[in-house]
């Protein structure tokens, strides 16, 4: 919150800089200006991270209800939600939880079968819920072709999937 109040307060005297009338040259003024313009900057790229969205990590779980909607119906809205769905419960899955394998390998399966079909649509593949899901779909499945489907995955590489997640969900719900 701290950081919210300094990025504004940079943020209206740098803009006030630029609202003054012009003056005669010289160096002072310039590196002043400079300095205005440099700290406004430095608090920005601090403040950044703190109004970027903080996505809670859930624990990991051995308990999950098993799908049994695999597949694509070929409307992409409709199966991006459902492989979105599929892959948040892949990420929240446990060491030696109960099918694991098996959903792991109907997953990647899925994956493959959507982006090998909605990418040579341009439309689709211009959206940016595609393009993110596309991006989460590589990670999760080079998890599986690296360590195999028995193997969760890592917390930090769980915390990136959840973000992405997260972008998606936004997306899919302002049909972009």
């Amino acid at each position: 919150m701290m950081r919210t109040v300094y990025l504004c307060m940079a943020l209206l005297a740098g803009s006030a800089v630029a609202f003054e009338a012009p003056a005669p040259a010289n160096r002072r003024a310039f590196l002043a200006k400079v300095a205005t313009g440099a700290a406004s900057a430095v608090l920005v790229s601090q403040a950044a991270p703190a109004l970027a969205l903080e996505i809670e990590v859930p624990t990991q779980s051995t308990s999950y209800t098993y799908p049994e909607d695999w597949g694509l119906s070929y409307e992409y809205n409709a199966d991006a939600a459902k492989v979105r769905g599929h892959m948040v419960i892949a990420t929240g899955l446990a060491k030696g939880s109960e099918n694991m394998e098996t959903f792991g390998k109907n997953l990647k399966k899925e994956m493959i079968e959507f982006v090998s079909y909605y990418r040579r649509f341009p439309k689709v593949a211009g959206k940016p819920s595609f393009s993110t899901l596309y991006t989460s779909i590589n990670v999760l499945a080079g998890h599986y072709t690296s360590y195999g489907f028995k193997y969760p995955l890592p917390e930090k590489r769980r915390k990136r999937l959840y973000q992405e997640y997260a972008e998606i969900d936004k997306s899919l719900r302002r049909n972009r």
